[in-house]
């Protein structure tokens, strides 16, 4: 089979509504009210020039649990839907099987993810893929933002646990204020902030990006990455 668009892609999606606007408003609430805030941080560290928020890591925090686990459920929701339309994200770097008819084992195909029953599409994300660790972020109208063009692979430590960072996810918790869009470089795309809307996207360079400032009003967004499970957990070893 020749596997055809019907219309150049980006890799780009964005998915409106992923999170009801009520409990984007309380999570924002809590952020604006906790004591736990720090410098924004990029992987290197804290630079303020290139990235300038006040941030929560709420994964681990047994008083967000209730924050994380919803945030966690949107985010699967728009996973499964990139899969579906994207089915080479799991079936190009992976080269799984399945039974056939009659026990015998053949390749996953990219219509086998389209058309998979959303149990077993939840099974094989969960077999292969895992969630990153959710930051909350607040940037401040007129100064905070991430103006430094930048992917989300390096190789930092020695695990290459961040080379193993395969989509990035930024879950919008306001709107209401101009600019601050998450600009995609070589796309030439611009994502404008959008009350509970999801936005997923490629972690390499190819999706250097940037989160513009803010004007008018300050902005919140909860962030992470979907990764790769460990090669010991897909492999065992």
């Amino acid at each position: 089979m020749v596997w055809r668009m019907d219309a150049p892609v980006d890799f780009i999606e964005v998915y409106d509504d992923a999170l009801d606007a009520a409990t984007c408003a309380a999570i924002v609430q809590r952020l604006r009210d906790s004591d736990r805030l720090t410098a924004g941080r990029i992987g290197g560290g804290v630079y303020p020039e290139l990235k300038r928020s006040q941030d929560l890591r709420i994964s681990g925090l047994p008083d967000w649990a209730d924050v994380e686990a919803k945030i966690q459920q949107a985010v699967l929701g728009g996973l499964l839907r990139y899969l579906r339309r994207y089915p080479q994200a799991l079936v190009a770097p992976l080269m799984l099987q399945i039974p056939d008819v009659g026990g015998t084992l053949r390749r996953l195909r990219a219509e086998d993810v389209q058309g998979m029953a959303e149990p077993a599409l939840v099974e094989l994300a969960r077999t292969c893929l895992r969630p990153g660790a959710i930051n909350l972020q607040w940037y401040s109208a007129g100064e905070g933002g991430y103006p430094y063009w930048h992917c989300e692979l390096y190789p930092r430590d020695a695990s290459a646990e961040t080379l193993h960072r395969h989509v990035l996810w930024t879950l919008y918790l306001n709107d209401g204020f101009e600019e601050g869009e998450t600009e995609f470089l070589f796309q030439q795309r611009k994502v404008k902030p959008r009350t509970g809307s999801l936005l997923i996207a490629p972690t390499a360079f190819t999706h250097t990006h940037r989160g513009n400032r803010p004007q008018g009003g300050d902005k919140f967004i909860a962030t992470s990455w979907i990764l790769f499970q460990s090669a010991q957990a897909l492999y065992g070893g």
